[in-house]
């Protein structure tokens, strides 16, 4: 499963390029991750998104419009550390060491790890980890089908991640080149 980020800024087009990675087939779902965007901000970008698409979009922040359009999912982070009372849709949750993921997998639906690669959006964020550590994560069970590649991912570096043992990736950088 492929998942893509969006900016943590909003920029014109935006729901339309997120239709764009959607249908086209390049993303199974995207996170909304828009963390000093308001409700008011957050809620006109889904609603400009295409109402069939909402069953695969994933929200950071303002967990309510989630059940109010029926969002696929919510991502815990510092900000949100529980979903909703009375969420019953996918939850999901961001780890930097193999021991968080451990811990969060068991709770959560998938979790994303990172920095695999150095990131794309973000100045001296350095991969945390080797090809072999991450391939020993996996013959350990710590890495599987649940836990996504996070951090420099490519549309072109997918292959490789998959082969690593990830159950899919999630890309931010990549996605966005020349959308902003």
């Amino acid at each position: 499963m492929t998942i893509v980020i969006t900016l943590p800024h909003f920029h014109d087009g935006e729901a339309q390029r997120i239709a764009e990675l959607l249908n086209s087939g390049k993303a199974d779902l995207i996170h909304i991750r828009k963390p000093e965007a308001t409700r008011e901000e957050t809620e006109r970008l889904i609603r400009e998104i295409p109402h069939e698409l909402h069953s695969r979009l994933v929200l950071h922040d303002h967990y309510t419009i989630a059940q109010q359009y029926g969002l696929y999912g919510v991502h815990l982070n510092s900000r949100n550390t529980q979903p909703p009372q009375g969420w019953t849709g996918s939850v999901s949750r961001s780890c930097h060491t193999l021991d968080e993921v451990e811990h969060w997998k068991e709770l959560c639906n998938y979790v994303s790890l990172s920095p695999i690669y150095d990131s794309i959006s973000k100045q001296g964020y350095r991969s945390a980890f080797t090809i072999e550590q991450l391939r020993d994560a996996h013959r350990r069970g710590i890495i599987d089908e649940r836990v996504y590649a996070l951090g420099g991912i490519t549309f072109n570096n997918l292959h490789e991640v998959l082969s690593i043992g990830f159950g899919g990736a999630m890309i931010l950088g990549d996605a966005w080149k020349n959308h902003e």
